[in-house]
């Protein structure tokens, strides 16, 4: 999806709370048509999740995304924006 309304934003997830991940699949799973990429990676000598979100969407829809993402429990979500 790539248009003028769209931008392309890479959203960080940390996960300390390993009962969070169904809710951010699930949430990421409701913004599935606008992400290109997903990584994730396990760092087990600080028992945390790393996942980089890349997503072209519109900027209400990014923000909604990382909204949901940063209200839970044990997640923090950080968002950089493309300039276009």
């Amino acid at each position: 999806m790539q248009n003028s309304e769209t931008r392309v934003a890479v959203i960080s997830i940390i996960v300390e709370n390993p009962d969070a991940v169904p809710q951010i699949n699930d949430i990421l799973h409701s913004a599935s048509n606008h992400i290109i990429g997903r990584m994730g990676i396990p760092y087990k000598q600080k028992n945390i999740n790393i996942i980089s979100i890349v997503i072209d969407a519109e900027l209400n829809t990014i923000s909604t995304v990382s909204g949901r993402l940063g209200k839970l429990g044990g997640v923090t979500v950080k968002t950089a924006y493309s300039k276009r």
